[in-house]
């Protein structure tokens, strides 16, 4: 008599388009009644695997029913909190600007700063990357006074780096090119030396 091992088959598993989470775990994500609604509209068979009636009483079977109702009211609380702060980022990224920042140099020589990408899911190293080999020059990621990352370029690039991010070229894609705050540093004059 032979005993039969694991299954060697493949599991599929189904991940929800809504939290990405496998199809099991949506009760945990942040939008649970999203998850049950899509769900249910793409595919009735999972839908009932997971959330039909003999699902749900198998699962809650061993639940009180006020336990059954604080786990339904900390579902509803997440969800809002999830859409406050989905909310909030729309706001913040709809009122957040890129600044690009002109920086002259001892002779003749030019930097230019761009701030704020980060905001829009920019990968910043990336996107240093993109302008050095676009530009034919030097570039890279650095903290400025405030503390907050930002990409030096050398050379007076700020009207190539608008159209750049108008046109969405490679890893712009998402940074608006309409919400671009245009910013002349002054060059600090070095007191003279006495003769």
């Amino acid at each position: 008599m032979s005993v039969a091992g694991p299954s060697t088959k493949p599991v599929q598993a189904y991940y929800c388009s809504v939290c990405t989470l496998p199809t099991e775990y949506c009760e945990f994500g942040p939008s649970v009644s999203k998850c049950k609604t899509t769900l249910e509209e793409a595919d009735k068979a999972e839908f009932e695997r997971i959330w039909g009636e003999g699902a749900l009483a198998a699962r809650i079977g061993t639940l009180s029913v006020e336990k059954n109702e604080k786990i339904e009211a900390d579902a509803a609380k997440a969800e809002q909190k999830a859409a406050k702060k989905a909310a909030a980022e729309a706001k913040l990224k709809g009122s957040t600007k890129i600044i690009i920042k002109r920086e002259e140099r001892t002779k003749r020589k030019v930097l230019t700063h761009i701030q704020g990408l980060e905001l829009f899911g920019v990968d910043l190293k990336k996107a240093a990357k993109l302008f050095a080999s676009k530009f034919a020059t030097g570039s890279s990621v650095s903290k400025n006074p405030q503390g907050q990352d930002e990409i030096v370029v050398q050379g007076d690039v700020g009207d190539e780096v608008v159209e750049m991010l108008k046109q969405q070229v490679g890893v712009l894609k998402g940074a608006p090119g309409d919400q671009v705050s245009r910013v002349e540093a002054k060059k600090k004059k070095e007191p003279e030396a006495e003769a």
